[in-house]
């Protein structure tokens, strides 16, 4: 499996532990949706690891840390647990003001930030990328597809993505291995 459209957006690429077809298959109807193109291609050709040197992506692994579908369940509950301590429910700020897109969301990635990266999973192919800020209210579109989202967080448009004090992340992936990823976890 070549890295193709991934070398042109990682220009150091370190692959790391990728996903097979099956594994991505099974997440598929774990979550109960096709999974996005550029996605699938990510994990086919990037597969476990840190994007940027900020930003770690959810792949179809038999490791609950960084399984997508196990991810996914964890954020949203971590998310949820956190809005029902606040005091009064959270009033979103969502790009393009519809908040309904949490409604729809699947959790993928998270930031080192304390952002976490979500589709809003309506449609078919490509699902549109949101970034949920670390308040966990402000929401911002981050791009129409995977690649796309990377390269504009490795520009000027990292401010709109990730917040105004953000700076352009390295094109770079470093991925991580079956084996580091297999210490302390039992395959799920």
């Amino acid at each position: 499996m070549g890295t193709g459209l991934w070398s042109e957006v990682f220009a150091e690429l370190h692959r790391g532990r990728v996903s097979t077809d099956d594994e991505i298959a099974q997440a598929e109807r774990a979550l109960g949706f096709p999974l996005p193109d550029s996605y699938r291609g990510f994990c086919r050709a990037c597969g476990a690891g840190l994007a940027g040197g900020a930003i770690r992506i959810a792949t179809p692994l038999p490791f609950p840390a960084a399984d997508l579908a196990t991810r996914a369940e964890v954020i949203a509950h971590s998310i949820q647990a956190a809005l029902a301590l606040l005091e009064a429910p959270p009033t979103f700020s969502v790009e393009g003001d519809d908040p309904t897109v949490l409604e729809r969301a699947c959790f993928f990635g998270e930031a080192e930030d304390g952002s976490f990266l979500f589709w809003d999973v309506t449609g078919t192919g490509e699902y549109d990328i949101w970034v949920l800020a670390p308040d966990l209210e402000t929401v911002r579109f981050g791009a129409e597809s995977l690649d796309a989202f990377f390269l504009r967080v490795q520009g000027e448009g990292v401010r709109a993505v990730l917040g105004e004090a953000a700076e352009p992340l390295p094109a770079l992936f470093e991925g991580i291995e079956e084996a580091v990823l297999a210490r302390g976890a039992e395959p799920i």
